[in-house]
């Protein structure tokens, strides 16, 4: 690859921003660096330690205020969901871990073969724990096509479910447990199934049906309805919280609505 013309546009970029206001003068700048770069070339030789450390210190600050626009913007979407928070569809037909009742409710949409949703999955164990009966967990889907065993594992945890939403969960907690054994496929789904001694028959009939298959297409386009594009994504109490955050994040969202007199513990 030729470094030669990204370089000298970088650094012509560089040198423009920190000149004067004068168009002209940028303009013959630009087109001096531009047609005989080996001007920028004798520059960078003389003094090749202090033009790299000064690259390096732009480059930190411009990751500083990429960090600090995305922490306002976040915070701004967070303010907006406090006011109006995201209602997902839950119906008599879905099932929990916890409490159905429970004043916290923790929706998350995820991805078996994730390994940042396996991080999501302790992250609602810790919180399980830390606020014992007060929570409720309800476990959608969003597969990601580039994960290859993220989708039939979505539709065994469903086809699980018609059989015991226990088990579904279970098995939940055995493959993410075991999340590296899904390489070997189908197979690794189905040893899982057969340790939870369900019926393998009416499993394997269940897995392709239109029950469990339309269920996943809802989720997924519940998701994008609440702009969750990457997984893990959660809602709780309807506040979106967009990747693999710790349990200190959501107990501080917790708090705040417990401040705000939106929940009661």
């Amino acid at each position: 690859m030729n470094l030669t013309k990204p370089i000298i546009l970088t650094i012509s970029s560089i040198v423009l921003l920190s000149c004067s206001s004068d168009s002209q003068f940028k303009q013959k700048l630009e087109k001096a660096l531009t047609e005989n770069p080996e001007i920028i070339f004798k520059a960078i030789e003389k003094n090749p330690g202090k033009f790299f450390m000064t690259l390096q210190k732009a480059s930190q600050e411009a990751k500083q205020e990429m960090q600090q626009e995305a922490a306002k913007k976040e915070q701004a979407e967070l303010a907006k969901a406090f006011k109006n928070p995201l209602v997902p569809k839950i119906t008599k037909d879905d099932f929990f871990k916890g409490p159905k009742d429970a004043p916290i409710t923790i929706v998350e949409y995820s991805d078996f073969e994730c390994p940042f949703c396996a991080r999501g999955r302790d992250t609602v164990e810790q919180l399980m724990k830390n606020y014992p009966g007060k929570v409720r967990f309800l476990y959608k889907h969003l597969p990601l096509n580039f994960h290859p065993q993220a989708m039939i594992s979505a539709q065994y945890f469903e086809a699980i479910a018609m059989q015991s939403p226990k088990k579904a969960f279970e098995f939940h907690d055995i493959v993410f447990a075991k999340q590296s054994k899904l390489k070997q496929g189908e197979a690794f789904l189905t040893s899982v199934a057969k340790d939870l001694k369900l019926d393998i028959v009416k499993l394997k009939k269940d897995v392709s049906s239109e029950v469990v298959l339309n269920k996943i297409e809802e989720h997924k386009k519940e998701a994008a309805k609440f702009n969750i594009q990457g997984t893990p994504g959660f809602l709780l109490n309807g506040i979106p919280i967009r990747g693999a955050y710790p349990a200190q994040y959501f107990d501080q969202i917790i708090n705040k609505l417990v401040q705000s007199g939106k929940l009661t513990l």
